[in-house]
């Protein structure tokens, strides 16, 4: 057995430590216990007897509650930076009886109370945290913990949920000024309708159209309802480019990193087929959220610590757009 696991076995499963009302149980068992040897009164050994008893028993139950509970991480499948996500727990009692009563899921001041949770039931509770940065994180860690049934301990497992996760950076809405640069150089020669934000046509209300879409001067015209029919939005072909390694100003690095996700994100929102190049980043183009997932992870990772030499290859057929590094 290695000197690792031969640690691992004596480490204590549980950790315990009195409450405020735990601490005054002691200090009256105690007393009554010294004042029970000098007087030899029997009342005072009977009153002893019942705290300690007390004591042993909130032990027993506090341990049952947390006895054969399992946490599993229910995570979601992107997480960004600067964003607030939807995290969560799983937890399953495995006992076959006996149910487990005031759990707490917590980390610091995050605490996710379960009241009861019956044998062989699962519970998921979910919460909301922010990861600052972008790349590999470790979640905060949480605990199991209870103060069953008395309140006077306060018993914890080992700590569980440190899964480490992928942060994107941080996705922005693009501004005008971006939008008018991407709508210059798209491809307008084929109109359809769509969600965009230019007017396609305009035609008869029919049932179940949404009402916000009402014309309602033309309406006023032609005596009955007419809804405006919105132009698809078009996206040429965009191969990002990351110019500069981002070595001397990190703000700015950040920033141009969240700018490129942004642009991607964008991009193929609108059906375009996006590439990546930079230092040591070189990821092809395609569509779609397994793509999307591709990007966005190579822009969280990136460390201009260890990047390569920049990506010098073209794809033909596609336009370019440089983001500086700094």
């Amino acid at each position: 057995m290695s000197l690792r696991a031969l640690l691992a076995r004596l480490r204590p499963q549980r950790t315990i430590r009195p409450t405020r009302d735990g601490w005054w149980c002691l200090g009256a068992a105690i007393g009554l216990g010294f004042a029970a040897v000098n007087t030899a009164n029997n009342l005072l050994y009977l009153l002893a007897s019942l705290l300690l008893a007390l004591i042993v028993v909130s032990g027993i139950l506090s341990e049952q509650s947390l006895r054969r509970l399992r946490v599993r991480t229910a995570l979601p499948e992107e997480i960004y930076a600067e964003r607030p996500s939807r995290l969560g727990a799983r937890v399953l009692n495995r006992k076959r009886r006996l149910p487990s009563y005031s759990v707490a899921l917590e980390a610091g001041e995050c605490r996710l109370y379960i009241a009861r949770l019956a044998a062989g039931a699962e519970r998921l509770v979910t919460w909301e945290a922010t990861f600052a940065t972008r790349g590999r994180q470790r979640l905060p860690g949480m605990r199991l913990v209870t103060r069953f049934p008395f309140g006077l301990f306060l018993k914890a497992g080992r700590v569980v949920l440190d899964d480490e996760v992928l942060v994107f950076p941080a996705v922005h809405p693009l501004d005008a000024a971006w939008r008018r640069r991407l709508t210059a150089g798209s491809t307008r020669s084929l109109r359809r309708r769509g969600r965009g934000h230019d007017l396609y046509n305009l035609r008869e209300y029919r049932a179940g159209d949404d009402h916000r879409l009402i014309h309602w001067r033309s309406s006023a015209k032609t005596g009955t309802l007419t809804v405006r029919e919105m132009e698809a939005e078009t996206a040429t072909n965009t191969r990002i480019v990351l110019v500069g390694d981002g070595r001397r100003d990190a703000v700015r690095l950040e920033a141009a990193l969240s700018e490129a996700a942004s642009l991607a994100v964008h991009l193929l929102g609108g059906g375009a087929a996006v590439a990546l190049a930079g230092p040591g980043i070189d990821v092809g183009p395609g569509r779609g959220r397994t793509h999307q997932h591709r990007l966005l992870s190579a822009l969280a990772l990136y460390d201009p610590a260890t990047a390569g030499p920049p990506a010098g290859r073209r794809t033909a057929g596609m336009s370019e757009i440089e983001v500086t590094l700094g």
